[in-house]
């Protein structure tokens, strides 16, 4: 009968409810990989996962098998060629606006403001996606519009975590938000937040915009959950 381990394995903390428990072990392996790394150990690999190396052995020689990892002369572990191919896969399939349009929408339902997806494009930023607040007094920004950078919420967090310098953008890093009234339009506020991908790259700024004597306290940590949100399912 199998040793029960003393402390539990990151994928029996996580585990998937009805899910496999080997299957979320499994994973957990190719989890442990982390930018950098040039490869793993057994012994590398069974601390970052806390699994027996005798389970995560097991569970090794079955994700070398499908390529999903590969064993190098040293015996150190790399991902395998399969992830490289179901990354093209995935590419092919992902459309950023299915990702994107959800998370503005649910943010909107529970604000009644209007939510905005920027990015940057060379010294502006760019609208790219927005759902509209359904309060007839509102701003009226639209997918496609180009902003400044140096004015409004959204810009503001393009630059702090594009690494501009000062005080205000110390701060935005700081607080992981940027939350500004009349920085762009006079009675105007904006609640943004970064969303990053799968590389902890910058994607864009999450940005709710308002009537400022709308204002609510909750509004920041609504934007930043939703921020947060959306970075997931984009991987990070």
């Amino acid at each position: 009968m199998p040793k029960k381990a003393l402390t539990p394995s990151l994928a029996d903390e996580r585990a998937a409810p009805g899910g496999a428990a080997a299957v979320d072990r499994a994973l957990s392996l190719l989890c442990a990989f982390r930018a950098g790394d040039a490869g793993l150990s057994l012994q590398e690999l069974a601390e970052r996962t806390r699994l027996y190396k005798s389970t995560a052995l097991r569970l090794l020689a079955s994700l070398e098998h499908a390529r999903l990892l590969l064993r190098q002369a040293d015996g150190r572990y790399v991902l395998g060629p399969e992830l490289a191919r179901l990354q093209l896969v995935q590419a092919g399939q992902f459309s950023l606006e299915a990702v994107v349009m959800p998370v503005l929408r649910e943010l909107v339902a529970a604000t009644r403001e209007s939510a905005a997806f920027h990015v940057r494009q060379g010294e502006q930023r760019l609208c790219l996606y927005r759902v509209d607040s359904p309060q007839l007094l509102r701003d009226h920004t639209r997918a496609g519009d180009l902003l400044p950078l140096e004015r409004g919420a959204g810009g503001r967090v393009l630059l702090a975590f594009g690494g501009a310098k000062g005080a205000l953008y110390a701060r935005i890093r700081e607080a992981g938000l940027a939350e500004l009234s009349g920085d762009r339009v006079p009675d105007l506020s904006g609640i943004s937040a970064p969303v990053f991908g799968a590389a902890g790259e910058l994607v864009g700024a999450l940005t709710l915009t308002l009537p400022s004597h709308r204002l609510q306290a909750g509004f920041g940590a609504a934007v930043k959950a939703a921020a947060a949100r959306l970075s997931q399912r984009l991987g990070a």
